[in-house]
């Protein structure tokens, strides 16, 4: 355990050093307290809404920032070693390769863990603070499953990113499949899901359609923040799907967190077969 956290600490004093937390941070709480306020322009509204309308607009937002930061901190993770010589001294030391994913996963999760809380949570407090009878059970409940999913689906893409990192042997091919890890995720998966209904006019094997949505931790996160709100039910395009699952809340959990676990199992399959 020494070990991983030493190689944890390292990434953790370098995501410090270069700044990745304060901006990740400071980007997370403009926009939350910018959505939070004026999330409802569109209608002629300015100002707090619901906390229902808040927690969407935000998870709609995370869905294409928090895969997009992950990718970004940690598509180098093992190529970016690898390139500058660190790699092939670190396999010098008395650390298996699981050591040091594993340590390198810690350092990068605490960093997004952090950013989370601190971005996040500067617009809950906002609106605790500004808001006038707000019910802060509900606040703290719904910002809370907020923050932890968001930090989960961070990690999912973090896991993934070590496993294009440990594939490639150069930092641009990294890049490149990372950028497409993350329109395949965000943007692509949905639009073929929409595709197949509206080529098939619904009749694209209606029983199966909606658990194609648990193949893309996105949609998972989408519907871990959609549910436990009365308009939970009023999903919009392929996220409407997810009202067939006959799967409660705590399942949609445990499929983010399979995810991860996946990834990051594969990562250490990958990284232990390249060569250092």
């Amino acid at each position: 355990m020494n070990q991983i956290w030493n190689i944890a600490r390292k990434e953790l004093s370098d995501g410090l050093r270069n700044r990745w937390l304060l901006a990740i941070s400071l980007l997370f709480a403009a926009l939350a307290v910018g959505i939070a306020w004026l999330g409802a322009a569109a209608s002629g509204q300015v100002g707090f809404t619901s906390i229902p309308a808040t927690i969407a607009s935000l998870a709609s937002l995370a869905t294409f920032l928090m895969p997009l930061i992950a990718l970004l901190l940690a598509y180098d993770a093992i190529v970016g070693e690898d390139e500058g010589g660190t790699l092939m001294l670190l396999m010098t030391y008395p650390l298996g390769r699981g050591q040091i994913l594993l340590g390198k996963f810690v350092g990068h999760g605490l960093i997004l863990a952090l950013a989370v809380l601190i971005g996040f949570g500067c617009a809950a407090l906002a609106i605790a603070v500004l808001v006038e009878d707000i019910e802060l059970g509900t606040l703290l409940w719904a910002f809370g499953r907020f923050m932890v999913s968001s930090t989960l689906l961070g990690w999912v893409f973090l896991a993934m990113a070590y496993v294009l990192s440990s594939k490639v042997s150069e930092k641009s091919s990294a890049a490149g499949l990372a950028l497409g890890v993350w329109f395949l995720f965000v943007l692509v998966f949905d639009l073929v899901l929409l595709a197949l209904l509206v080529m098939s006019q619904g009749k694209f094997s209606p029983d199966l359609l909606p658990w194609l949505l648990l193949l893309n931790p996105t949609d998972i996160y989408r519907l871990i923040n959609l549910s436990g709100f009365e308009g939970g039910g009023n999903a919009m395009g392929v996220l409407s799907l997810g009202t067939d699952l006959p799967v409660a809340g705590s399942v949609l959990w445990l499929c983010l967190l399979l995810w991860a676990g996946a990834m990051l199992a594969l990562a250490f399959w990958v990284f232990r077969r390249r060569l250092a």
